[in-house]
């Protein structure tokens, strides 16, 4: 045999020392690389979010049936003032100020303290012609020019401001300061006075548009609280629905408990 040609006895043990060799630097890499794999992995586990805890069904339950209420004091009013307080109460439409309902049908006037409860309901003057809207410049003409079909007091939700009257030299609560609209203390006309002072609202309805009110209300309840809490006054239609004229009113379901205080 020539001194070239390996002895086949001699290969064998020199594979299995490659492949032991090969296995011990295979595990050396592994313990190498895992840390650096665990290293990377980890902070991806630690990034997922939270799962977030569902409520229970009983609290839940209970969260839905967490509504405010208007309440009365045992003052009657129409359906629809009924409908649109226990939805600034519940929607909380007025935030912290207090609010005053105006219904034209009945002639009536609610104040409502800054947590939807009464505090005093008068009757008033209004706009002598039927109307939700306000015509285009009203505001701008002078008494004697305004026409018959243009002495509305317009429907919807309008911010109170403090001003003055430049024609009598008072103070007054502006309702639609664009409009001249205001509420103020009644004028003092016999004609005025005695409308007032009828117990339906059928005569109520003689003004250029601005509200009138008796003057301890003005004085004593209204005037005290634009100036304590600010107010929001919600004049209600009397040609359409609320839905069509408060884009976010809803119907509030009242318990017959609440319902009748």
């Amino acid at each position: 045999m020539s001194d070239h040609q390996p002895d086949s006895h001699d290969e064998r043990p020199r594979s299995a020392d490659a492949i032991r060799r090969g296995a011990l630097a295979l595990a050396a890499v592994l313990v190498l690389a895992l840390p650096a794999a665990l290293h990377y992995t980890l902070p991806q586990l630690e990034q997922r979010p939270a799962a977030v805890e569902q409520p229970k069904p009983r609290a839940a339950a209970k969260l839905r049936q967490e509504r405010r209420f208007a309440h009365f004091n045992g003052e009657s009013a129409s359906l629809d003032v009924r409908r649109m307080a226990h939805w600034v109460a519940d929607s909380r439409d007025n935030g912290t100020r207090s609010f005053v309902i105006i219904d034209k049908r009945e002639a009536r006037v609610y104040l409502f303290d800054r947590n939807a409860r009464l505090q005093a309901a008068v009757p008033a003057l209004l706009g002598s012609a039927r109307g939700d809207d306000t015509f285009p410049g009203v505001g701008d003409k002078p008494i004697a020019e305004v026409r018959d079909e243009e002495k509305t007091t317009p429907a919807g939700r309008f911010i109170a401001e403090v001003g003055e009257s430049s024609s009598r030299g008072e103070d007054v609560v502006w309702v639609d300061y664009d409009a001249a609209v205001s509420m103020h203390r009644i004028i003092q006309k016999p004609e005025r006075l005695q409308a007032m002072a009828t117990p339906t609202p059928e005569d109520n309805r003689m003004s250029f548009g601005c509200v009138n009110l008796p003057v301890d209300f003005y004085e004593q309840a209204l005037r005290p609280a634009v100036d304590r809490d600010g107010v929001v006054i919600y004049v209600l239609p009397e040609t359409r629905p609320l839905e069509q004229t408060f884009a976010s009113f809803y119907d509030v379901r009242v318990p017959t408990r609440v319902a009748q205080h």
